[in-house]
């Protein structure tokens, strides 16, 4: 071996990530309108692009359930682009171009007719069964928030040092409506003795909404009773003594209480109408509503899947800019500036039409494999994996996971995320198949529902009752989906219908 220096010929592989192949992995992951603000940076940066009208409306097929959809170009390739651009017809080479009236998009289906001025004819009330279609701004939230609403309070009763600790006050309140500072310290930092800022505490809680201002739940009830002229001896020791009353333990609670058990239950049953967080009515976090990415409805040959194309920009290239640019005077810079820009609009509306198609076809086999589910509901739901999708369509794991990641689908069934048609199994009692974990989570939650007052199902009978109908599941796993699901012990469930009862 030696150290001079030599020259040598190797030959490997490798994969390279370009930026078009980053850029198309990245699309795929994006739902329709995380598309939208992608592309509108795009119309911004690249001047070729530009969003098309909508199109002309026809009568979609209603095809099965394992359709296949194919892109069809806008005219037929008649030269390539260097051949149309001499002969001024730069307009037409457009193989790149997605043909929106083609089956790519499926148009003018429940989506494009949301859009348009005939709602009634599709969109969500198709879905619905001709429903009208919610009013999204009914759920818009107060436009006074909590502390707003309190300050107007204190501005029209308090004033001078009184409105400065009100004001220091209400900043400490939560959004459910209770007092979170320490009086103490807020006397010290304000310099005032600590009765005065007690005696703002005391007109914060005279303000609307009733309890607010309070320091404990046991404080807040404590206002509404008074506010409900209800704030007896008696309410106060029951007041005083919320754990037991958490508990069950009714037969101390009427012995602290000096009650016999109709008093108790009235009580019982006037503490149930008040308001345990009377700061949530001024709450402005409102739930954003999620628009479904897909619509699928049933057909009389199987199930038709669309795409919603009124929330999916309609991009295209300006190949008459193009040309129009190209004819004019450049130097070498401006000229390569111009081939990028064909290049990356040819490549952006190339690599939308192949999203469509690959959501499109991810969610035909995910449709055909869960079936049952959208026939009968979710106790038919199947076990499914990425893996079992993935095969079945010949595509690799990872893009059935980013095609499935942030998209909802919309069904006479509801409204769903594709990850949810991804569950695990349990195995059935028979020996033959699996069932889903969702449908065991259905089946738990209806036989809980439906249990009397006097008959409280244990975990131990809810899994005999699981196993007559087919699912082999052990105790723990029982006790792991209903706790999930937020359903409370058996002993819990005894005590609050034991409780709903002395209300009743």
């Amino acid at each position: 071996m030696t150290l001079a220096p030599r020259l040598d010929l190797r030959q490997s592989q490798s994969l390279v990530m370009t930026p078009q192949l980053q850029q198309a992995i990245k699309l795929l992951a994006l739902s329709n309108l995380e598309i939208e603000a992608f592309v509108a940076g795009e119309l911004e940066k690249n001047p070729l692009l530009e969003t098309g009208g909508p199109a002309e409306d026809f009568a979609p097929s209603a095809d099965g359930i394992d359709r296949e959809v194919e892109a069809h170009s806008v005219a037929p390739e008649v030269g390539d682009s260097d051949q149309l651009i001499g002969q001024g017809l730069g307009g037409t080479d457009s193989p790149l171009d997605v043909d929106y009236g083609a089956e790519t998009f499926i148009d003018n289906g429940p989506g494009d007719r949301m859009a348009g001025p005939t709602i009634g004819s599709g969109g969500m009330e198709m879905l619905s069964g001709g429903a009208e279609a919610p009013d999204f701004d009914s759920f818009a939230s107060p436009e006074k928030g909590l502390q707003e609403h309190l300050m107007g309070q204190a501005r029209s009763v308090l004033s001078d040092m009184d409105l400065l600790i009100a004001t220091q006050l209400i900043g400490q309140i939560d959004e459910a409506g209770y007092l979170e500072a320490q009086l103490l310290e807020t006397a010290h930092a304000l310099g005032v003795p600590l009765s005065v800022v007690e005696r703002v505490v005391e007109v914060i809680q005279s303000f609307d909404p009733t309890g607010v201002g309070a320091r404990s739940l046991s404080e807040c009830l404590a206002l509404q009773a008074k506010e409900a002229d209800r704030h007896d001896p008696c309410m106060q020791k029951l007041l005083a003594n919320l754990d037991l009353l958490a508990r069950g333990a009714l037969p101390q609670l009427r012995r602290i209480c000096a009650v016999d058990e109709e008093d108790m239950a009235d009580m019982i049953r006037e503490l149930r109408a008040y308001d345990p967080k009377p700061g949530l009515r001024f709450s402005q976090t409102s739930a954003a509503p999620v628009t479904p990415d897909l619509f699928v409805r049933p057909t009389r040959e199987g199930w038709a899947i669309e795409i919603n194309s009124a929330t999916l920009p309609r991009v295209l290239v300006n190949r008459s800019y193009y040309v129009e640019l190209v004819s004019g005077p450049q130097n070498r810079t401006s000229k390569a500036w111009l081939a990028d820009c064909l290049a990356s609009a040819n490549w952006l509306v190339k690599a939308l039409d192949q999203r469509q198609k690959t959501i499109i076809k991810v969610a035909s086999e995910i449709v055909r494999q869960q079936e049952d589910f959208f026939r009968q509901g979710v106790e038919y739901l199947k076990p499914l994996t990425l893996k079992a999708v993935a095969d079945a369509i010949q595509m690799h794991e990872s893009t059935v996971s980013r095609v499935t990641s942030n998209k909802y689908l919309a069904c006479p069934r509801g409204l769903y995320e594709l990850k949810y048609f991804f569950t695990s199994g349990v195995s059935a009692a028979s020996g033959d198949g699996a069932v889903s974990a969702e449908a065991v989570k259905s089946h738990i939650k209806a036989l809980i529902g439906a249990e009397t007052p006097d008959a409280i199902l244990s975990d131990d009978t809810l899994v005999d009752l699981l196993r007559a109908k087919g699912m082999d599941i052990a105790r723990r796993t029982v006790a792991k989906y209903r706790e999930s699901m937020g359903i409370g012990s058996s002993v819990q469930r005894r005590r609050q219908k034991a409780l709903r009862g002395q209300a009743a």
